[in-house]
């Protein structure tokens, strides 16, 4: 492999939304944090918050889930937790997150204690629509540092389904921290456990490239995809202090720069990957500090504008991948999504 891995797809267990959902998500939440071996006192830690996410879903939202995975950068583990509703959403949210907020007849914790439960933390909220909040725990101190880019991603499969054929995958040409990151969107076709391994195919093979290019990265994965029901994959290249981007695709991956409330999309040509392949080219764009890629499956909608999303791509790239997935994601097709923000300096 040229560059180093930073981070990539794996486990979510998905809860969703019923009267058993905390005790559930203790229970949960407790495994992941002693399987990457986090000290029972911030195994407590993890467990209130997640009881306070689930406790407030029940209580305000009109139908809601919770996402918990261990995530992994720079040689780091942490778990991570998020809550995604379809409530009402928050119309205040910096009262929201201060001390004696929390909702009635919950722990009394409220959002503000969460973060400082947290090693990070944030919540973002569209009145009306929803809201995303997310908590992460890392294993060990210190946390990894941020580079200039971010990136964040978020899969969920078909309703149904225990596995899902969306993946994502990034590695930095250098080491972690680097300016430039190599990115994947893929996603299996069809459901089920036969497109689960064709993502783990295609997340083996990007791995083990040793190209940088994205039209060779993607012809890498063609090879590895060889064999298998196929996919659609879009291979990008960002590069913070060149402030660009670089996109080769082949299949249905919506890609799209947004800045400033606008999008500029990067196409990907017709084309299934491991069975038919044809020239691949590539697209560019601008990808100024504050611009933010995104990367996703045919099971979001491409019609989510980012003028609808105010302050999303000013926050932690899980969250903003998080909340397109809780508005844009359909539940008749397995989701998943990458997104890539170039921070301000």
């Amino acid at each position: 492999m040229n560059g180093t891995l930073v981070t990539e797809a794996g486990d979510v267990c998905w809860l969703r939304s019923d009267i058993a959902l905390a005790a559930a998500a203790r229970r949960q939440a407790a495994q992941l944090a002693r399987a990457i071996c986090l000290p029972e006192e911030r195994v407590a830690r993890v467990e209130l918050c997640v009881t306070e996410m689930a406790t407030n879903l029940l209580k305000y939202a009109d139908d809601g889930s919770l996402a918990l995975r261990v995530v992994r950068a720079g040689g780091h583990a942490a778990v991570e937790c998020l809550s995604l509703d379809s409530g009402p959403g928050i119309d205040d949210v910096h009262r929201a997150l201060r001390d004696g907020t929390s909702a009635s007849g919950s722990l009394g914790i409220g959002m503000g204690a969460i973060g400082r439960l947290a090693d990070a933390s944030g919540v973002h909220s569209l009145p009306g629509r929803g809201t995303a909040l997310f908590a992460r725990f890392w294993a060990q101190a210190p946390v990894p540092a941020p580079g200039p880019v971010g990136v964040g991603g978020l899969t969920r499969p078909i309703s149904g389904e225990q596995v899902c054929g969306d993946t994502w995958s990034v590695r930095a040409l250098g080491a972690p921290g680097a300016d430039a990151l190599l990115l994947m969107m893929c996603d299996g076709l069809g459901h089920g456990p036969l497109a689960a391994r064709v993502a783990d195919r295609a997340r083996e093979a990007f791995r083990d490239s040793r190209h940088t290019s994205p039209v060779a990265v993607l012809q890498d994965v063609h090879q590895g995809l060889r064999g298998t029901r196929g996919a659609a994959v879009a291979i990008a290249l960002v590069d913070a202090a060149e402030q660009r981007v670089q996109l080769s695709g082949a299949g249905n991956i919506a890609a799209l720069v947004a800045r400033e409330g606008t999008r500029s999309g990067l196409l990907s040509i017709p084309g299934i990957v491991g069975l038919q392949l044809p020239r691949p080219r590539t697209f560019e764009a601008a990808f100024p500090p504050g611009a933010a890629l995104v990367m996703h499956s045919d099971g979001l909608s491409d019609r989510w504008k980012p003028a609808d999303f105010p302050g999303l791509f000013a926050q932690d790239p899980s969250l903003a991948a998080a909340q397109l997935l809780n508005q844009a994601a359909v539940r008749r097709d397995d989701a998943g999504l990458v997104v890539a923000l170039h921070r301000q300096p």
